[in-house]
Protein backbone atom coordinates (compact mmCIF):
# COMPACT_ATOMS: atom_id res chain seq x y z
CA UNK A 1 0.00 0.00 0.00
CA UNK A 2 1.19 3.56 -1.34
CA UNK A 3 2.21 6.14 1.80
CA UNK A 4 2.37 9.67 1.80
CA UNK A 5 3.79 11.47 4.39
CA UNK A 6 0.99 14.48 5.34
CA UNK A 7 2.21 17.48 6.94
CA UNK A 8 -0.10 18.72 10.07
CA UNK A 9 -1.13 22.25 10.75
CA UNK A 10 1.23 22.28 13.53
CA UNK A 11 4.09 21.90 11.14
CA UNK A 12 2.56 23.97 8.21
CA UNK A 13 4.82 26.92 7.66
CA UNK A 14 4.83 29.23 4.42
CA UNK A 15 2.82 28.70 1.81
CA UNK A 16 1.76 25.70 3.18
CA UNK A 17 0.60 27.44 6.39
CA UNK A 18 -1.39 29.77 4.26
CA UNK A 19 -3.27 27.12 2.25
CA UNK A 20 -4.28 24.89 5.34
CA UNK A 21 -5.40 28.56 6.89
CA UNK A 22 -7.60 29.34 3.35
CA UNK A 23 -8.89 25.57 3.95
CA UNK A 24 -9.65 26.30 7.58
CA UNK A 25 -11.49 29.48 7.00
CA UNK A 26 -13.87 27.64 3.69
CA UNK A 27 -14.58 24.18 5.17
CA UNK A 28 -13.80 24.62 9.20
CA UNK A 29 -11.03 21.93 8.73
CA UNK A 30 -8.36 20.16 6.46
CA UNK A 31 -9.79 17.65 4.44
CA UNK A 32 -7.93 14.58 3.81
CA UNK A 33 -7.97 15.59 -0.24
CA UNK A 34 -5.99 19.04 0.71
CA UNK A 35 -3.80 17.50 3.67
CA UNK A 36 -2.66 14.68 0.58
CA UNK A 37 -0.70 17.64 -1.48
CA UNK A 38 0.43 19.13 1.73
CA UNK A 39 3.97 17.89 0.25
CA UNK A 40 3.46 20.40 -2.91
CA UNK A 41 2.09 23.56 -1.66
CA UNK A 42 1.48 25.39 -5.25
CA UNK A 43 -0.03 22.42 -6.58
CA UNK A 44 -2.37 22.97 -3.54
CA UNK A 45 -2.71 26.05 -4.14
CA UNK A 46 -3.69 25.23 -7.98
CA UNK A 47 -6.26 22.53 -7.08
CA UNK A 48 -8.05 24.73 -5.04
CA UNK A 49 -8.03 27.38 -7.37
CA UNK A 50 -9.18 25.07 -10.19
CA UNK A 51 -12.09 23.50 -7.60
CA UNK A 52 -13.00 26.44 -6.91
CA UNK A 53 -13.33 28.14 -11.04
CA UNK A 54 -15.62 24.47 -11.63
CA UNK A 55 -17.84 24.79 -8.72
CA UNK A 56 -18.14 28.53 -8.51
CA UNK A 57 -17.08 29.94 -11.96
CA UNK A 58 -19.60 30.83 -14.92
CA UNK A 59 -21.15 27.87 -16.28
CA UNK A 60 -23.76 26.84 -18.05
CA UNK A 61 -24.83 24.32 -15.31
CA UNK A 62 -26.37 25.51 -11.84
CA UNK A 63 -24.13 24.88 -8.85
CA UNK A 64 -26.20 22.01 -7.91
CA UNK A 65 -26.04 20.27 -10.81
CA UNK A 66 -21.90 20.94 -10.75
CA UNK A 67 -22.43 19.47 -7.04
CA UNK A 68 -24.48 16.10 -8.54
CA UNK A 69 -22.09 15.37 -11.15
CA UNK A 70 -19.38 15.65 -8.47
CA UNK A 71 -21.38 13.01 -6.09
CA UNK A 72 -21.75 10.45 -9.08
CA UNK A 73 -18.44 10.93 -10.10
CA UNK A 74 -16.83 9.88 -6.76
CA UNK A 75 -19.50 7.23 -6.67
CA UNK A 76 -18.49 5.62 -9.72
CA UNK A 77 -15.29 6.10 -8.22
CA UNK A 78 -15.88 4.61 -4.42
CA UNK A 79 -14.65 7.73 -3.12
CA UNK A 80 -15.34 9.31 -0.18
CA UNK A 81 -15.14 12.76 -0.49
Amino acid sequence: MAWIRVFSLDEATGALKAQYDAAIKRAGRIWNIVAIMSQNPQALKASMDFYGVLMHGQSPLSRGQREMLATVVSAANHCTY
